[in-house]
């Protein structure tokens, strides 16, 4: 028998027959390794464990954390194989793995409900226990249409014929079901071992509203049902984080009938904008940035000359003013450019530092509006900062410590992804190499961790994405630098150089916390709502007793007002514990208890939201002891 040499991922070697599964392989290795095995990567292209192995190969071997998509859509063909035992007349749609689960669309008459999600995982349960294999076989392309005619399924038809005519269309079976799927999968549906179905909501057929509306069930799965239950638990305190939620119990922001997408912020949310506000403010200033505001509409030949137009105008609002043609802004950079081109600049001007909180508008399908984190008006943080190419690096560089700055604020990790050209982008290779080039210099100066994320930069230019890690786990993409060579030349932007001759500067677009509306979203789950004194929209709930001792609470308001600190208070004819109750509620950072003993002694009683009893203090004590936490940001 031939023998072939496999490489591991930690460079070991070994001997193999050839024609053995990687699955054997792993078994070979360790039964263990074979047992937790879900895929492979051989020469680095994703394939099932049962690949056979008919040439020398470079192999690694994938468990459940490096290959949670070929597991979970594995999944989602048990979800769909359940569905048709029990409703014969589903039509099947598409099912793929999404990030921590899986879907699929089903086009049928019934009306999914909750008690269907039990019945339906259940079934799946008992395919599991079948310990069905899982084979793939393919057919010519006209062969696979009337494999699918036969099966009656419409929606796997249109897929095959979307597809060129001397394709081999590839499908996987298991049991009684097959369904039409490029794979990989996993070899046996016993590998499932726990399984949740979750919700259940209306998805057309394609992403396009002119198609029929299918019913989408989603669902996750994991190998252990340890894993599912942490996740579950996982959800359930996210669930109780949900800043929609929060938002609503301590009165922030609403979403209103009259404007979906378009938030109202009610006065303790505006508090916690204007504060967030002033920081950006005060930073920027320390920084060297001039702040600028320009208009919402702007005339449509300005988009055109932008690239937005040809790139971003289904995402965009129109309207008409004086028989003329004009946009609502979908982003803030083409307003900067016309500050820019007011006057014109010298070489020794450089760099020039534009900051703007620009409110901007998108047009989002009704279905992707969520809360504050996806609306359809937002303010970005936006800055645009116009350098000499040799100010390139140090300008990144500048920006980079910025933001690390600015996420330490609030005890944020994070990751970075650099984004590189994609298909629809607009100038010469030499302008994006410079530009990538640019950008991966300063990451490797700095000597940072990046993943590099080919074909997700702007139209305009490649980009730096700071994805920010909350106290769950998840992250949120937010901060970004996006260098562009592209819209100086569209809006012939010029300087004077040393040589008294016109140069083309070279433009950053920057923002940090991504749009105020969206940080706020992920400040509000980050801390359940219990925001640090120097964010909470309230610092200080002073609570009386009694009525008669309303006068001295009066005084001691009067006195954290005028030290500028943000305080309510409480002056029902409540019990105490109620009142604390309350303001805890209400996640107030310090309550303040006046009753006999504190007004006769001129102090105050301290309770705190997240230590508890603090005892009796001075007043003024206290008052300098929470300036300094709110000055230091704690």
């Amino acid at each position: 028998m031939e023998k072939l040499k496999i490489t591991l991922k930690d460079g070991t070697t070994k001997e193999v027959e050839k024609g053995v599964s990687i699955y054997e392989i792993a078994k070979g290795i360790h039964p263990a390794l074979a047992k937790e095995a879900v895929a492979a990567e051989v020469n680095g292209e994703l394939v099932s464990l049962s690949y056979e192995v008919m040439e020398n190969i470079e192999l690694n071997i994938l468990k459940f954390d490096s290959a949670e998509n070929t597991f979970r859509h594995s999944s989602s063909h048990i979800l769909a194989q359940a569905v048709k035992r029990l409703y014969p007349d589903a039509k099947l749609g598409i099912g793929p793995a999404i990030e921590n689960g899986f879907y699929y669309d089903f086009d049928l008459e019934h009306h999914f409900s909750e008690e269907d999600l039990n019945k339906i995982e259940k079934e799946m349960e008992k395919i599991v226990q079948e310990a069905l294999d899982i084979k793939r076989f393919q057919l010519p392309r006209n062969e696979a249409i009337k494999f699918m005619e036969e099966r009656e399924e419409p929606y796997k038809i249109e897929l095959i014929q979307d597809l060129s005519e001397d394709a081999v269309i590839s499908f996987y079976q298991q049991g009684e079901f097959i369904d039409l799927c490029a794979g990989p999968h996993l070899m046996n549906t016993k590998q499932v071992k726990a399984i949740k179905l979750q919700s259940i909501a209306g998805a057309y057929w394609r992403g396009s509203e002119k198609n029929k509306m299918l019913q989408r069930v989603y669902g996750t799965s994991f190998p252990k049902k340890k894993e599912l239950d942490v996740y579950i638990d996982f959800l359930e305190e996210a669930k109780k984080r949900d800043h929609r939620k929060i938002g609503k119990e301590l009165d922030l922001f609403s979403i209103q009938e009259e404007g979906p997408g378009f938030p109202f912020f009610h006065p303790k949310g505006m508090v916690l904008r204007n504060t967030l506000e002033d920081f950006w403010r005060k930073s920027h200033v320390e920084r060297g940035y001039d702040e600028i505001k320009t208009p919402i509409i702007l005339n449509e030949q300005l988009w055109h000359t932008s690239g937005h137009w040809d790139h971003y105008k289904e995402n965009m609002y129109f309207t008409k003013i004086d028989e003329a043609d004009y946009a609502v802004k979908p982003m803030n950079c083409p307003g900067a450019i016309l500050v820019y081109k007011r006057k014109m600049y010298s070489y020794r001007d450089f760099p020039i530092r534009m900051g703007e909180m620009g409110l901007v508008h998108r047009h989002e399908l009704s279905g992707a509006l969520h809360g504050l984190m996806r609306v359809r008006c937002f303010t970005q943080d936006d800055a645009h900062i116009f350098m000499l190419p040799e100010q390139i690096k140090d300008e990144i560089t500048g920006v980079i410590d910025f933001v690390d700055y600015v996420y330490g604020i609030f005890g944020f990790k994070y990751r970075i992804e650099l984004s590189t050209r994609p298909e629809d982008s607009m100038g010469s290779d030499e302008d994006w190499d410079l530009a990538i080039s640019s950008l991966k210099e300063a990451l490797d100066d700095k000597g940072l961790d990046y993943v590099i994320n080919e074909g997700d930069g702007a139209f305009y230019g490649p980009k730096i994405d700071f994805h920010l890690e909350d106290c769950l786990g998840r992250t949120w993409q937010c901060g970004t630098i996006q260098l562009d060579f592209q819209m100086p030349q569209k809006f012939d932007l010029t300087y004077i150089g040393s040589d008294s001759e016109k140069h083309r500067p070279i433009m950053i677009h920057r923002v940090i916390f991504g749009s105020i509306e969206r940080f706020i979203a992920i400040l509000i789950e980050h801390f359940a709502g219990k925001f640090p004194a120097w964010l909470a929209p309230v610092q200080v709930k002073v609570l009386p007793i009694a009525e008669k001792f309303h006068p001295y609470a009066q005084d001691v308001k009067s006195k954290l007002v005028a030290a500028g600190i943000r305080v309510e208070l409480d002056g029902r004819n409540e019990k105490i514990g109620y009142k604390i109750r309350e303001a805890q509620l209400e996640k107030i950072p310090y309550m303040i208890i006046i009753g006999e003993k504190e007004m006769e002694s001129c102090a105050i009683s301290v309770r705190s939201r997240d230590e508890g009893d603090m005892g009796s203090q001075d007043l003024d004590a206290f008052i300098l002891n929470l300036k300094k936490e709110i000055e230091e940001k704690k």
